[in-house]
């Protein structure tokens, strides 16, 4: 049976993940309070931010970016999960 939480992101009760999604302390924050639809939306902008940007996920600095972009898009909180400057969806 899955599991029900309060989501912060969607601001309802929703399906949680299976597992923390991401390692350490943000991984279980995002386990504990982010909804499996939230999720698949933090993944779908993380694709359009890692092309828009050229980010390449094995080099360290953009790992962090494409972290700060996480938090910010599924906490508001900092400066990232904004779209890119001058995004202009195709």
């Amino acid at each position: 049976m899955p599991r029900t939480i309060q989501c912060t992101f969607l601001n309802q009760e929703a399906e949680g993940l299976e597992r923390p999604p991401y390692p350490g302390d943000i991984g279980v924050r995002i386990y504990e309070s982010i909804s499996r639809q939230a999720w698949q939306q933090w993944l779908e902008r993380s694709v359009m931010i890692i092309n828009e940007y050229q980010l390449n996920s094995s080099v360290p600095e953009h790992q962090e970016l494409i972290e700060k972009h996480m938090v910010g898009f599924l906490f508001n909180e900092g400066q990232g999960g904004d779209l890119p400057e001058g995004y202009n969806p195709k």
